[in-house]
């Protein structure tokens, strides 16, 4: 498994949050397994997603597009975006 890590701070939670949702990049076509949207507890305008993926050419290829993205609402709904894209070697649960 390869997750797409992205991190950045938003003015606005709730402006980015709807930006997040209209899925510009359509994440289930580009091979999305699940996500997940973290927040600092201490900090709510920042925010945190893991992108799950089967391959890391699939997670290259949502980051190539998201930069796409970036380079038009940087500034206003994101700011400094932060990226990598990480495998999974061990998970257990207790």
């Amino acid at each position: 498994m390869y997750m797409l890590r992205i991190e950045h701070p938003v003015p606005n939670y709730e402006g980015w949050k709807q930006a997040f949702d209209s899925d510009p990049v359509g994440r289930e076509k580009s091979g999305v397994r699940r996500y997940q949207i973290l927040r600092p507890i201490d900090n709510p305008n920042y925010v945190i997603i893991d992108l799950e993926f089967d391959t890391a050419v699939q997670a290259q290829a949502l980051l190539d597009a998201m930069r796409v993205v970036w380079g038009r609402v940087e500034g206003t709904i994101m700011m400094n975006p932060q990226a990598q894209i990480v495998e999974a070697v061990e998970t257990k649960a207790y």
